[in-house]
């Protein structure tokens, strides 16, 4: 199992924003994926702060036992497979460590409210900068209701 360098552990606390932390030491953490099972974590140590951080890479999902590689093939099954989110198991180092349907269902809705919200939060941003559109297109609503007169339309 490969540790992380000490030199990459943050320094600046993000609890007190002062260059205070310093190596606490490293333990073993689950994180399954096909490459991966048990990894080794650097922590910290904040001296003015009295408070231990762990640090992740950027693959491992906290506080879970599967990294984000494990959810994205489990998404990507569920996808393309046809059979349900349950059947939707990824390849893991470890085959006797593989996730409950239960958990790959729970997995499933997660990213689908994440992705509504998300792509929500995308429209209501594009209707925003359409509605705070440069000065050259004034919305004066009593301006065009007195320019564009209604017409009725005859059978």
């Amino acid at each position: 199992m490969k540790v992380f360098p000490l030199t990459l552990l943050p320094r600046q606390c993000p609890r007190c924003g002062e260059h205070t932390i310093i190596g606490h030491g490293q333990r073993r953490r689950q994180s399954h994926d096909e490459f991966h099972d048990w990894i080794w974590v650097r922590r910290g140590l904040c001296r003015l702060c009295k408070v231990t951080f762990t640090i992740l890479p950027n693959w491992a999902s906290p506080s879970s036992h599967y990294s984000f590689r494990c959810r994205e093939q489990a998404w990507r099954l569920g996808c393309t497979s046809g059979a349900g989110w349950e059947h939707s198991t990824p390849t893991l180092k470890d085959p006797d460590r593989l996730p409950d349907p239960a958990t790959l269902h729970r997995w499933a809705q997660r990213t689908l409210v994440s992705l509504f919200f998300h792509w929500k939060s995308r429209w209501l941003h594009g209707l925003d900068t359409v509605l705070n559109a440069p000065t050259i297109l004034a919305w004066d609503c009593p301006a065009a209701a007195r320019i564009l007169l209604l017409e009725a339309n005859s059978p």
